[in-house]
């Protein structure tokens, strides 16, 4: 059983792990603190560490019977997850690096990132290569390999629009795979690497078909209005990432300065018959209409509504800016930040009808 002072935790861990021989030689750590490497800031420990470098460490991994048989977390950026407590198996540290230009045809420059490579690093690289099409996607916090877990979005795009597919380590098999895009079964923050293969593919590289005949993607009425105020009427993809980073700096807080996941909640999908009944009872509500009828309601204006926005629990509060940001005052356990989470879902609940799912994942 763990204790609770932290560095006795540490102790702990190294004590069991060290009684215990690794045969693959892999340069394991015990007893590893993770705050520096999640945006919340929580102090959780990871029972077992691998920082991997070389995705030809997973096959040792695989091969070594103890290793392979304790629970993983593949950590990226560590922007998309919350930490409850400490994690009781191995943590992968994805260092994966490289960017290749794989082919160029008529229609796509194919563009390969590591999975380790910082996102919006890499989406920098794309513009200063003349490569639009990821450019409302700048500044999102993370990891490329992260990217198409969450199938990230922003500002009118989302990441699925420019997969082209997803080499993974199968844990299963013991191989490199190469899902297709259609494969990756992409949905509104969700893919299949947060189901049927979540327990047994780590993402290695993601390749993207960047469109030869680039349009600007201004749909986004927050962005068009950035635009127009900067007198911008024909915007290049580099003039589109400018205004989208600018528009987050101004709502989104610096995880380097106050910790947090970015948006914590997705906005939910409701039916029209449920959207039209709230839009009786509440005449400001914010909802965009989907392709199949249904409404998309904005999570932010249903929490601020509630009285949230501003407000804390202990350390963990809601950032005054933007009521769909979860932050870490200062010391917040991953305990506390998922209580105030649950208090805003069952307000929310109680007000509207209305069952606010979380984006970050649980661990």
């Amino acid at each position: 059983m763990l204790v609770n002072c932290g560095q006795n935790r540490r102790s702990v861990l190294r004590a069991v792990y060290n009684r215990r021989s690794m045969s693959s030689n892999l340069p394991i750590q015990h007893g590893v603190s993770l705050r520096h490497l999640n945006t919340f800031g929580v102090d959780a420990l990871a029972h077992s560490y691998l920082e991997l470098s070389d995705w030809s460490m997973l096959p040792a991994l695989r091969n070594d019977l103890l290793l392979r048989q304790l629970p993983r977390l593949v950590l990226g950026g560590g922007s998309n997850i919350l930490l409850t407590a400490d994690f009781p198996g191995l943590v992968l540290q994805m260092q994966l690096r490289g960017i290749t230009v794989v082919r160029q045809d008529a229609e796509a420059t194919i563009v390969r990132a590591a999975a380790g490579e910082n996102w919006h690093d890499f989406v920098l690289w794309t513009l200063a290569q003349g490569y639009g099409g990821l450019e409302n996607l700048s500044l999102i916090p993370g990891s490329v390999g992260a990217a198409p877990i969450q199938n990230i979005g922003a500002y009118g795009a989302e990441v699925e629009q420019c997969v082209e597919s997803v080499r993974v380590f199968d844990f299963d098999s013991g191989e490199v795979v190469a899902l297709t895009r259609a494969e990756c079964a992409f949905a509104y923050r969700d893919s299949i690497f947060k189901h049927g293969m979540r327990e047994r593919a780590v993402i290695l590289d993601v390749s993207f078909a960047l469109p030869r005949n680039w349009q600007p993607n201004t749909r986004y009425t927050e962005l068009a209005q950035e635009l127009e105020s900067r007198a911008i009427a024909t915007p290049s993809a580099r003039q589109i990432s400018d205004a989208v980073i600018a528009i987050r700096r101004r709502k989104l807080p610096d995880p380097a300065v106050i910790g947090n996941a970015g948006s914590f909640f997705k906005n939910p999908l409701i039916p029209a018959a449920q959207r039209d009944a709230l839009l009786l009872q509440h005449p400001q509500l914010v909802s965009y209409v989907q392709p199949d009828g249904s409404y998309k309601l904005a999570a932010g204006w249903l929490i601020d509504q509630c009285g949230w926005k501003g407000r804390n629990l202990g350390a963990a509060g809601v950032y005054e800016k933007q009521a769909l940001v979860l932050v870490n005052r200062g010391g917040a356990t991953g305990a506390e930040i998922w209580r105030l989470a649950q208090a805003i879902q069952a307000d929310v609940m109680v007000r509207f009808g209305v069952q606010l799912e979380a984006e970050p994942v649980l661990i």
